[in-house]
């Protein structure tokens, strides 16, 4: 009897995609409006936020189709905070209090510090790449911005959106 074997990488087609890092401490929306100023962009919020795998953590996305160049554009924040209450009741206290705990989580979990994540569809060239780098970089508020290898990153399916 024949052994067959189905290599699925035939059929597995590769998302092609830039992705940038921004440090910046201004708000989701604030950096929105400045990226739309400096790039010449449309990013709008998306009426649901980002849910990551029903992990109770929601990440605020922002998107853009530009049908002229056939890209997407996404923006995205890296971190959710969720904060949780426990019930502490000590046997040997009269009074019982509630204890806060705060968790942070990230999307991306090898670029921690990244604040947010634009990710644009369709590989740029690098000299496309390097002008809108240059842009960002520009913007008052963004401490420091970088290109991510999307190719290295362990978490690359936690940034499909669609």
């Amino acid at each position: 009897m024949a052994i067959k074997k189905l290599v699925l990488d035939d059929f597995y087609e590769e998302d092609h995609f830039s992705l940038i890092g921004i440090h910046c401490t201004i708000e989701d929306y604030r950096l929105a409006f400045l990226l739309n100023k400096a790039l010449g962009i449309r990013l709008t919020r998306k009426d649901k936020d980002f849910d990551n795998n029903n992990l109770k953590t929601t990440f605020s996305i922002f998107e853009w189709e530009d049908h002229t160049q056939f890209n997407t554009w996404n923006l995205v924040s890296n971190t959710c905070k969720v904060i949780s209450s426990e019930m502490n009741e000590n046997l040997d206290s009269l009074f019982s209090f509630d204890q806060m705990t705060t968790q942070t989580h990230h999307l991306v979990s090898e670029y921690k510090k990244a604040n947010f994540l634009l990710k644009i569809n369709n590989e740029l060239n690098f000299k496309k790449e390097k002008l809108i780098l240059e842009k960002i970089l520009n913007i008052d508020h963004v401490i420091t911005a970088y290109s991510i290898a999307a190719n290295a990153l362990k978490s690359k399916d936690q940034l499909i959106f669609n």
